[in-house]
């Protein structure tokens, strides 16, 4: 029982037609932190090069409602206007922004599965809205993993928070007597800094979630032997299957040469063991060719067939050898052995006469 139990053991790596099923179906390695980090990262560098751009059409959206603040009635008749207007200031204004983030997304995401289109994950499946499963995956290994992983994040990332700003803490006070233009670069600067370092923290732990993610997936693709040998069956076919079919194909082909050994013109003997039933006919074959040939109780049944439809026997052992050896059924001799093979046909062309 200890043995039956060892044997379904997951011991064996994934074949290539497992994992090929299991990304058809969608189960592939694949972490959410790597987007999420990359879409970051890309938008803080892109955020960088493109601040001062932002920060002047904002100030030059807000000046103008703020100019235009006596001016601007608003009514049920013009609200759809008014918001249309905002939203493409603002889309005028981040689109850059928001475009980045996107690309570096959608990389991310090819770069860890390539190219996959699949509707096997969002079928609907009655095992998804069990209340029971759904209550047990809350308290799954993958859920636990996960808390703690945000755990991680979190405290990272408050403690990055944390040690910018009491780094920060002596240039704030001076900015109580600074103007609304220099206080805002200085947030401006100190939150890039906050941002890019906590972005780095968290390709690092990407990286980190990539590597156990493609490590548990791959666990959980392993196989057991039985699996492996079930696989060869469906690829290769059942061997005894395959035996059995074999042997009948042997058996027909057997069959359809025994049926040819009438139509030789002599078969060549070893005397018992080879028998090798040659074929000449000079309006239609260039060369002599072999009709059937055998060892053992096939070369038996041979010469019993030819005995039965006068097919004369002749023993040659040095030829019935070569031609055993060297000629397939149905193949002309070679030419080494025209002289050999004609002196045969020419001695029972000679008896029949």
């Amino acid at each position: 029982m200890a043995e039956e139990q060892a044997g379904q053991d997951k011991t064996e790596k994934p074949t290539e037609r497992r994992l090929l099923d299991a990304r058809k179906k969608g189960d592939i390695a694949k972490s959410i932190e790597v987007p999420s980090a990359a879409g970051l990262l890309a938008g803080i560098i892109v955020l960088y090069f493109i601040s001062e751009y932002m920060f002047k059409e904002f100030a030059g959206m807000m000046q103008f409602y703020l100019e235009n603040l006596h001016d601007l009635q608003i009514t049920p008749g013009n609200m759809t206007a008014i918001f249309r207007q905002a939203m493409l200031s603002m889309f005028t204004l981040l689109w850059p922004l928001m475009l980045t983030v996107l690309i570096a997304a959608l990389l991310a995401n090819y770069f860890q599965v390539g190219v996959l289109f699949t509707t096997e994950t969002i079928t609907p499946k009655l095992e998804k809205i069990d209340p029971i499963k759904g209550f047990g995956r809350l308290f799954s290994k993958q859920a636990a993993a996960n808390f703690i992983k945000s755990m991680i994040k979190l405290g990272l990332v408050g403690y990055i928070v944390y040690r910018e700003i009491v780094h920060s803490i002596d240039a704030i006070l001076p900015l109580m007597d600074k103007a609304p233009y220099p206080i805002m670069l200085f947030v401006m600067e100190t939150s890039f800094w906050i941002a890019l370092k906590c972005a780095l923290v968290l390709i690092l732990i990407a990286a980190l979630d990539y590597a156990f993610q493609h490590w548990q997936f791959t666990e959980k693709m392993k196989m057991t032997k039985q699996d492996m040998k079930d696989e060869t069956k469906q690829s290769e076919g059942d061997p005894h299957l395959k035996s059995r079919i074999r042997s009948i194909q042997l058996a027909m082909a057997k069959k359809r040469m025994m049926s040819e050994v009438p139509k030789a013109d002599v078969v060549i003997t070893n005397p018992t063991q080879l028998a090798v039933a040659i074929k000449y006919d000079a309006l239609t074959m260039k060369a002599p060719k072999v009709l059937a040939k055998g060892a053992g109780e096939v070369a038996g049944k041979i010469r019993e067939i030819a005995k039965e439809h006068g097919v004369p026997l002749v023993e040659d052992k040095p030829l019935a050898q070569v031609l055993y050896k060297t000629v397939e059924i149905n193949e002309s001799i070679p030419e080494n052995l025209f002289q050999a093979v004609a002196e045969v046909l020419a001695y029972v062309y000679n008896l029949r006469k």
